[in-house]
């Protein structure tokens, strides 16, 4: 498994603002993984969920949701990042959000992020990292999203 980089406290975190994080491990997306997202969500749009369909279609096979990419983060980001001293980490939000890229299933996915910004707020500290999470032999990103993490002390 990927070894996060490890921050002893928050006050190292803030100088790391602009520091590019090493590679999670790889993730593959199965058809299963893509039905089952599109059952939590509802969206059971053919290019998704029917193979037979998707053959047909404009990537010739079923694609991941984008959502189901960002869905991701919080998979990837423990492999990236640790800070030793904090209570509790919650997912505070997202900045901005692109898919340039579709994820034809059987792709295998990882994500690397850059701190771009950490903030102080009531309690704790805000991060915002940005995620560029790529397809193996892919040429473009999947999905790049400035994500806001809130940390408590």
């Amino acid at each position: 498994m990927a070894e996060p980089k490890v921050y002893s406290s928050v006050e190292e975190l803030r100088g790391a603002v602009g520091e590019q994080l090493g590679y999670t491990d790889w993730t593959e997306i199965d058809q299963r993984r893509i039905d089952l997202f599109a059952e939590a969500t509802g969206d059971h749009q053919w290019i998704h969920v029917d193979p037979e369909k998707a053959k047909e279609g404009p990537f010739g096979t079923t694609i991941a949701h984008g959502y189901l990419t960002l869905s991701l983060l919080p998979l990837f980001a423990p492999q990236l990042l640790a800070v030793e001293g904090v209570r509790m980490g919650v997912n505070y939000g997202t900045n901005k959000v692109r898919f340039p890229a579709p994820v034809p299933v059987g792709s295998r996915l990882r994500s690397t992020a850059r701190i771009s910004e950490v903030t102080d707020v009531p309690g704790g500290v805000q991060v915002a990292m940005v995620f560029t999470v790529e397809r193996e032999g892919g040429e473009k990103p999947v999905c790049v999203a400035e994500s806001v993490s809130r940390f408590h002390l």
